[in-house]
Parts: C-alpha cells; structure tokens; sequence
C-alpha cells in the first residue's frame, strides 16, 4: 500500500578521522563551502549509501533491486523491462532510441518502478537509449553541512611494495610508494529530506518502502566501513509525520525544531559530546507528530 502521509526529516550524522564524501575535481579534499569553510556532503553521497544498505539486506531481489549500482549498464536494465513486459521485438534493430514511445514506454517504466527500489523511492531518468521514460521521485534529500566550519587534514603514506617490476627496477629495490589521504578531524553534519504522497502514489512507493528507507538512514553507516571514511555514525533521524497529504506545516519551520550546538562555543569540536542537540517538541503544529527513529 502506497505511503498517505507526508513526510520531512533531519538526519544528523558524524565523521571522525575520515573523508566522508570527496570531491574529484579537488584531489579528492573533503568537500567544503569556501565561504564558511563548513563541510558538505552531496545528496548523491547518501543516496549511494542507502542504495547500498538496500543491496545488502535485500541481495538486489526484486521489488527491492537497485537501478543505478556500481558498473552498472543502465540500458541493459531498460531492456529487462521491454523483455518482461512481452515488447522484446521493440529492442530489435539498429536504432533504440527511438523505439518504445508512449504505450510501450509507459508500461516499461511501470515495471521500473515495481522492481526498483531506488526507482520508485528517488526517480531516475530513463528516457536514454530504450525508452522507458522518467520519474521523479517521492523522496527528495539536501546536501547535508557540517555544524562547525572542517578542517581539511593532509597526510602522507607509505605502501611497503610497488604494483609491476618495472617500478621496482626503477626503485632499485626500495619497493616503497607514497600517497597521500584527507580526512576530517571530527564533523557533526545535518541534511534534509522530504516525502511526498502524491509522487509515491506515481512510483508506488509502499510503508514497507519507507519502514526500509528509515532503517537504512539509521544504520547505512553501520555497514559502509572504510579507511578512507573513518568513523561514521548516523546520530539522530527527526521524522515529522503530518496528518494531511499535503501536510500541516511549513518544512522549514519544523527544521528549525532541531538544533545542534556547540556545549562550549570556543572549542573545537573533536566528538559528538562535544555538541548539544535541542529538539523542540512544545506546541507541535496541530497535525503534526515528531518521531525519533535514530
């Protein structure tokens, strides 16, 4: 059954001695607003995360398979709907993109939706190469930023061996080579998202959808482990649930219930005590009720 309520939430999470989403076109640093130096992770970043947590728990079986996953070829995910659907005469030929339009497309990207979580819960473009058109997704999230301006930390390391003997021969021996790695001291961010009824009512995006998008915000972390990211730790999911569809109070107002802090203004932050977290549950708006999930 299809969500009926509207949805927003806050998610707090934390890095410590990592890089949590690195920037390409910057050397991989740690992404940052050059303005006030507070750090940022893209909302693609978490996106990935919770694709991956799905994966996982849900070993890409459908309704629960992941569309966009690493090395995948998108077309060939299009071309499992045309076959599905009975319309694998369509794929035939030499121009594809041109085939599968109205009728034939609309029921592909139905199939899309049935069988992909990621799909039917953020949207995807797939109007490229065979057909199947797009859909915009019911849950929507922000860049989250970092509380407290990062400090971006270079350090050098050594890997004891080389990759082919040709470096070797060139290193006489001394098979050592060195890197570089970023990383964050400590970083406490937040992010936003939004869920609307009326587009999973469009992708039928279900409760035990949204039961799996919530468990996977507060535990993605849990089972995402790497050097390069350090310690990363979901510390708070603030979901406001509103009675009407197209909900009972203003988004930003309801954010602005939540509050992190620094306990003392003057420090540096190296840890999440360090930080005091306010949620304002008096005078909810009528309508509205607040869970805390994480």
């Amino acid at each position: 059954m299809t969500i009926s309520h509207r949805y927003d939430f806050v998610l707090l999470f934390d890095v410590k001695d990592g890089n949590p989403n690195g920037d390409p076109d910057a050397g991989n640093l740690p992404r940052v607003d050059a303005e006030t130096g507070q750090g940022l992770v893209t909302d693609v970043a978490l996106k990935r995360k919770i694709r991956n947590f799905v994966s996982m728990v849900k070993s890409d079986t459908p309704p629960f398979d992941i569309y966009v996953k690493e090395k995948a070829v998108l077309n060939l995910q299009h071309e499992r709907a045309y076959i599905a659907i009975g319309e694998g005469d369509v794929l035939k030929g030499d121009d594809k993109k041109r085939k599968g339009s109205g009728d034939v497309a609309e029921r592909a990207r139905a199939w899309m939706c049935a069988n992909f979580f990621d799909v039917r819960t953020f949207g995807a473009v797939m109007s490229l190469g065979v057909n199947c058109g797009q859909v915009r997704g019911p849950v929507q999230l922000t860049f989250a930023r970092s509380i407290s301006p990062i400090v971006s930390q270079e350090h050098s390391i050594t890997r004891m061996a080389v990759a082919t003997e040709e470096e070797a021969k060139k290193q006489a021996g001394d098979n050592r080579t060195m890197g570089r790695k970023h990383t964050v001291p400590y970083g406490l961010y937040v992010a936003h998202g939004f869920i609307s009824s009326f587009l999973a009512k469009q992708t039928g995006f279900s409760d035990e959808d949204l039961a799996l998008l919530w468990q996977a915000l507060g535990q993605m972390f849990e089972h995402d482990r790497s050097a390069a990211r350090g310690e990363m730790s979901t510390r708070g999911l603030y979901v406001f649930e509103h009675e009407s569809e197209l909900g009972n109070a203003r988004a930003h107002e309801l954010f602005a219930r939540i509050q992190a802090q620094l306990t003392d203004p003057g420090s540096v932050p190296r840890a999440f005590s360090d930080y005091t977290v306010t949620v304002d549950e008096a005078n909810l708006p009528a309508g509205v009720t607040l869970h805390k999930l994480a």
